[in-house]
């Protein structure tokens, strides 16, 4: 595994994304990510953990790769100057071919991204706003991790948005991330509002038959 250092790289997020999957290493480490980074680091990592997380992934497997996310969370939260990651972290790894598969899928639409952005309301990449974005992000990486079938692919996405906003200090995405905290918490909150309906009806129809 590579040391975990600081580098400064002018290249593109979409570049980096494919130097990454070019090496011959079999294994891309997270160390490896943030040492590729760079200065970019919260939002970089954010954006590739978050496309990470929302692909169809074995049971159990958002446990694993969303801990860095909470991590990350917090450090905005508490608006720490550079990414923090445990010598644990730092080695964990995933198979580079299978990475090349999945973001060669979704380097398109990356670099159309990328086309689309530039700094502007930058307000809403302010530390105050990087706070929120943080404590929005704590919550969703916690839902995150916890093995709830079809739990990631939103909170994963959200994230996902936030970060490309702040790597690029585009505040559009970024409002884009806040409109989907808002959609993504009335979905939970008419979902559970039918299972507690479905349970009550369930109850009530037992006590009927057995009380």
């Amino acid at each position: 595994m590579p040391d975990y250092d600081y580098e400064h790289d002018a290249r593109r997020f979409s570049q980096v994304l494919e130097d990454l999957g070019a090496r011959d290493d079999p294994k891309l480490y997270l160390g490896e990510l943030v040492n590729a980074f760079g200065e970019r680091g919260f939002g970089a990592l954010m954006v590739f953990l978050g496309l990470i997380n929302a692909l169809p992934l074995p049971p159990g497997s958002t446990t694993v790769l969303g801990a860095p996310l909470v991590l990350l969370s917090l450090q905005l939260l508490f608006r720490s100057d550079q990414v923090w990651m445990p010598k644990w972290a730092l080695k964990g790894s995933v198979d580079r071919g299978a990475y090349r598969v999945g973001i060669g899928k979704a380097l398109p639409t990356i670099k159309k991204f990328e086309r689309l952005s530039r700094p502007r309301l930058l307000f809403m990449t302010s530390e105050v706003s990087q706070m929120l974005i943080g404590l929005a992000s704590l919550l969703l990486s916690t839902i995150l991790v916890l093995p709830i079938w079809g739990g990631n692919m939103a909170p994963a996405l959200i994230m996902a948005g936030f970060g490309f906003g702040l790597m690029q200090r585009d505040g559009a995405f970024v409002i884009a991330g806040w409109l989907g905290v808002a959609a993504f918490t009335v979905f939970v909150w008419l979902a559970w509002e039918v299972i507690y309906d479905v349970l009550t009806w369930t109850l009530n129809a037992w006590a009927a038959a057995f009380g």
